[in-house]
C-alpha cells in the first residue's frame, strides 16, 4: 500500500482520468437530446443540494458567507442550464448553404477541471455542467483545503447524471489532491483540456502542460464613479458586490475611483451602506496584515467578514458593517492596497478630474488585473464608450455590482465562473468559458469553384506562379539586360522552357527547338549507326568555389530544378555563363 501522498495523488489521477475517457467514448455517441437530459437532471440537483453544498463550503474553508455561496451555486445550477438551453454542441451546428458547408460539433475528450478555494462548490457544478453538455467527460481537482465540500458536490451531479443516462465514469473527482496530482492530471496523455482556475502559480502551470488551456488571471477590479452618475445608487451598488461572498470572487471592486469634488458625499454615501472608513492608522495596519512582503495576499484574510478583519488588524467595527474602506493616494508598489485584496475591502481614490479617473483605472488594471473587468457608473453614454474603449479589461461593466455583472446574474454577459482576459493577460480567450469552448468544429466542405475561378484575373492575364528554376531565369535574364515579357499560361515546366526561349530569342538563337535543329550535325549520305549522346550529370549543389573550378577547366555546370545555388555562385556563374539548365532523364 502506498502511504506517500503525491505517489497515491498520481495513482488516483491516474485511474480516474482513464475511466473518464472509457466513458467519453460512450458520451461522444451522445445526441444533443441525450447530453441535454443530463445537463437538465444535474441542474436540478444542484438547485436541490445548493444550500447545504454552500454551507459545506463555509465550514470547510472559512471563506465567504452562506448566503451569496447559495446565490454562486444558483448561478450554476440554474441559470446557467437556462441560458444554455438549445445551445447546439454536437452533431450538425449550423449549415452554410451559400459556402456549401456543414459545421458538425466534436467533443474535445477529458476536461481537467482544476477548481480553487474561494468558490469550491459552484466552481465544480460550473465546469462539471458545462463538460456535459459538450459531450465530454470531467475529472475534477479540488483544491486540497476544500476537497470534502467540492467533492460532495461532484458525488451529488454524478449520482442525478448517472440517473439521467450518462455512463459510469463520466464525472470524476481526485479525493487525495495533491500539486503533484494535479500536475499529473494536467499531462495525462487521455487529458483533451485543462480548464484552471486559481493563482498565479496553477494557471501559469496550466499553460506549461502542452495541453490546450483555459486558466485565467486575477482581477483587479477599478470603478470609475462619473460625474453624471446616480452616486447613491452607484454607491450602494459598489457596496453591494464588494461584500458579495466577502470579496472572494475575482471579479470583486477593489479601487472606487471618484472626483475631489464628489469624495466628501461619497464618503457620506458609503457610511450610509454601512461601510467603516478606515483612519489613517487604521489603513496602514490594514494593509500591513492583507498583503505580504512578496505582495501575496494574507491566505488568512482572504473572505473573512470585515468585523473578523479589523479584529485581527487591531480595531474594532460596528457588528452590522457591509464593508471596510481604506483612503489611498495612488496606485502601484507604493500604494500596495491598490492590488486586489480578495475581502470585503474597498480602496478609494480621489482624483481631479475626468482624464485622470480613467488614467488611475488603466493603472488598477495594469497593477494585477490586465484584461479581467472594469466597472464606471455613469449616465453619460460618451463617457461610457469612451472608458469602454480605453480599458485594457475584456468585461467593462456598465452601473451594475462588479461581481454579479461579470458572472452574468445582472447583465447579458454568459453565465460563468471562469472569466478569460485575453492576450494581454497571457490567456487564450477573452470571453466568459462556457460549452461553446470545450468542442472542436469540423466542417464539411462540397466544391463550389474550380481552380481557375478561383483566381479569375490571374487566368484573364496568363500569370501563373512560377517555379523556383523558372523564377531562377527570369532573375537571371534580368541581370543581363533582358526584359521578361508576359508568357502565356502554362505548366511551371512549360513556363521555365518559355523563359529560355525568350532568352535565346534576344540572343539571335530562336527558340529551343530551333536552336537544337541549328545545333544539329548534317545527315551522312548513307545511314549510319548514331552514337547515343553522353548522359549530362546534373549536379545537386552549387557553390562559388565550384563555379570557379569549371571557369579554369573550360567547363559548364549542369543544374536541375532542385539544384540549390549559392547566390555568390549564381552571380559569378551569371557573369561568365556557366550554369545550364537541363532536365533529368
Amino acid at each position: 500500500m502506498l502511504h506517500d501522498s503525491d505517489l497515491v495523488s498520481i495513482q488516483e489521477v491516474r485511474a480516474k482520468v482513464e475511466q473518464a475517457y472509457a466513458a467519453f467514448q460512450q458520451l461522444r455517441t451522445f445526441s444533443q437530446e441525450q447530453l441535454d437530459a443530463i445537463v437538465e437532471a444535474m441542474g436540478a440537483a444542484g438547485r436541490a443540494h445548493a444550500r447545504r453544498l454552500a454551507e459545506l463550503a463555509v465550514e470547510e474553508t472559512s471563506y465567504g458567507n452562506v448566503k451569496d455561496k447559495i446565490a454562486k451555486n444558483l448561478l450554476n445550477a440554474d441559470l446557467l442550464p437556462r441560458t444554455i438551453r438549445g445551445m447546439k454542441t454536437v452533431g450538425v451546428l449550423r449549415e452554410a448553404p451559400e459556402q456549401k458547408i456543414v459545421e458538425i460539433g466534436v467533443p474535445v475528450g477529458v476536461v481537467a477541471a482544476i477548481l480553487p478555494t474561494t468558490n469550491p462548490t459552484s466552481t465544480a457544478i460550473y465546469k462539471t455542467i458545462i463538460s456535459l453538455k459538450a459531450g465530454n467527460s470531467v475529472v475534477v481537482s479540488p483544491h486540497p483545503r476544500a476537497k470534502r465540500c467540492t467533492c460532495e458536490t461532484v458525488a451529488v451531479l454524478y449520482e442525478a447524471a448517472r440517473k439521467a443516462g450518462a455512463p459510469e465514469g463520466s464525472i470524476q473527482c481526485v479525493q487525495n489532491a495533491t500539486i503533484e496530482g494535479t500536475d499529473a492530471l494536467m499531462r495525462h496523455p487521455r487529458t483533451g483540456v485543462i480548464l484552471a482556475t486559481g493563482g498565479h502559480g496553477i494557471v501559469k502551470a496550466a499553460y506549461s502542460s502542452g495541453k490546450p488551456a483555459y486558466g485565467v488571471g486575477p482581477g483587479n477590479v477599478p470603478v470609475l464613479l462619473d460625474e453624471s452618475a446616480d452616486l447613491a445608487a452607484a454607491v450602494a451598488k459598489t457596496v453591494e458586490g464588494k461584500s458579495f461572498d466577502y470579496g472572494t470572487v475575482c471579479s470583486s471592486e477593489q479601487t472606487l475611483v471618484v472626483l475631489e469634488k464628489q469624495k466628501a458625499a461619497v464618503l457620506e454615501a458609503l457610511k450610509a451602506n454601512r461601510a467603516f472608513l478606515c483612519n489613517a492608522k487604521q489603513t496602514e495596519t490594514l494593509g500591513k496584515l492583507l498583503i505580504a512582503p512578496n505582495w501575496r495576499i494574507n491566505p488568512n484574510c482572504v473572505g473573512q467578514a470585515p468585523g473578523k478583519l479589523a479584529q485581527m488588524a487591531g480595531f474594532s467595527v460596528p457588528e452590522n458593517t457591509s464593508i471596510l474602506v481604506v483612503e489611498i493616494g495612488g496606485v502601484g508598489k507604493k500604494h500596495p492596497l491598490s492590488m486586489e485584496k480578495l475581502s470585503p475591502v474597498l480602496s478609494l481614490l480621489a482624483v481631479k478630474d475626468w482624464e485622470e479617473q480613467v488614467r488611475s483605472c488603466q493603472a488598477i488594471l495594469k497593477f494585477g488585473g490586465l484584461g479581467h473587468t472594469c466597472v464606471i457608473h455613469s449616465k453619460n453614454d460618451a463617457h461610457t464608450r469612451e472608458y469602454g474603449i480605453r480599458m485594457p479589461a475584456f468585461r467593462v461593466l456598465v452601473n451594475t455590482p462588479a461581481p454579479q455583472g461579470s458572472t452574468g446574474i445582472t447583465t447579458g454577459v454568459f453565465p460563468a465562473m471562469t472569466l478569460g482576459c485575453g492576450a494581454m493577460a497571457g490567456n487564450i480567450t477573452s470571453d466568459n468559458v462556457g460549452p461553446q469552448h470545450l468542442v472542436n468544429i469540423k466542417r464539411l466542405a462540397y466544391v463550389v469553384r474550380t481552380v481557375e475561378e478561383a483566381f479569375p484575373d490571374s487566368q484573364a492575364t496568363g500569370v501563373v506562379a512560377a517555379s523556383p528554376v523558372s523564377a531562377a531565369v527570369e532573375k537571371f535574364l534580368a541581370q543581363r539586360g533582358f526584359e521578361a515579357g508576359p508568357a502565356p499560361a502554362r505548366s511551371a515546366s512549360s513556363n521555365t522552357a518559355a523563359v529560355v526561349d525568350r532568352f535565346l530569342a534576344k540572343k539571335g538563337a530562336g527558340s529551343t527547338a530551333a536552336a537544337a535543329a541549328s545545333c544539329a550535325c548534317p545527315a551522312p549520305a548513307s545511314p549510319a549507326p548514331v552514337a547515343e549522346k553522353p548522359a549530362v550529370k546534373i549536379v545537386d549543389f552549387v557553390c562559388e568555389a565550384d563555379v570557379r573550378a569549371a571557369m579554369q577547366a573550360g567547363q559548364k555546370i549542369f543544374i536541375g530544378a532542385k539544384t540549390i545555388v549559392t547566390p555568390a555562385a549564381r552571380e559569378l556563374a551569371g557573369q561568365h555563363d556557366i550554369l545550364v539548365l537541363a532536365q533529368r532523364s
